[in-house]
């Protein structure tokens, strides 16, 4: 493969990694505490063909996960809770902790739940017991208040950007076990809001458009290589020439 076609050829197999990117975080526009995924891309260099400037290779380095804050929705519902600055809530998942910022909760066997039913952790990082008919308020600081009453206080915790990995679902785990949940700092608790995804439709849409004009650019670039080999092998097969 000639050098056109295979810079051709690797910027369209960047732009297809893109896509499924965007493509997941058009599908998640909608989802609660999304966080969009974006990617860094990078020039592969050939050792071997170092003076070639034709030896850099268009990749994908790698995908990282941003943790921008989203919009905060009204919602009015006491059960629903939003975190306003850096920071995750923690719950006990079914092999682990997990992490999450969707805090559509709601109560369950007198404990505090996801969706999921995986259970909402308290300050001292045991399952926030609650009860289902009495009046629930969650002040700023996570301190979680019913009949006037102290019950507990949500675990918010904050980690590096780079230690954390997707488990689906909208959950988060750490990928680093030598890095210790920390308290999230100058982060509120939002009663009666849910945050909204980070990955914005008119956003993903935006991008598509980009993506595809560069998708067809490089394909226009393969068959450039392709129809330039074809007539070199054409000329050099002339008898006489």
């Amino acid at each position: 493969m000639d050098s056109l076609t295979s810079v051709a050829a690797s910027g369209l197999r960047a732009r297809m990694e893109s896509l499924d990117l965007l493509a997941n975080n058009v599908a998640n526009s909608s989802t609660g505490g999304y966080k969009a995924d974006r990617e860094f891309y990078s020039l592969y260099a050939a050792p071997q063909t170092d003076a070639d400037a034709f030896s850099t290779m268009p990749v994908i380095e790698r995908p990282w996960i941003d943790l921008s804050q989203g919009l905060l929705q009204r919602t009015g519902n006491s059960l629903d809770l939003a975190l306003s600055g850096r920071g995750f809530f923690a719950v006990a998942g079914p092999r682990g902790p997990l992490y999450t910022r969707n805090g559509s909760f709601h109560v369950a066997n007198g404990q505090l739940v996801t969706a999921e039913g995986y259970a909402v952790a308290g300050a001292g990082g045991q399952p926030l017991t609650v009860s289902a008919s009495a009046s629930f308020e969650v002040s700023p600081d996570g301190s979680v208040q019913q009949d006037g009453n102290v019950v507990g206080q949500l675990q918010v915790v904050d980690f590096p950007a780079a230690a954390l990995s997707k488990q689906g679902a909208n959950y988060f785990r750490l990928a680093d076990n030598t890095v210790a949940p920390g308290q999230a700092a100058d982060t509120r608790v939002e009663q009666g809001n849910l945050e909204a995804s980070n990955a914005g439709a008119a956003e993903g849409a935006v991008r598509l458009v980009g993506l595809l004009r560069q998708f067809e650019m490089l394909q226009k670039a393969v068959s450039l290589g392709t129809d330039m080999n074809r007539q070199a092998i054409e000329q050099v097969a002339k008898p006489g020439v």
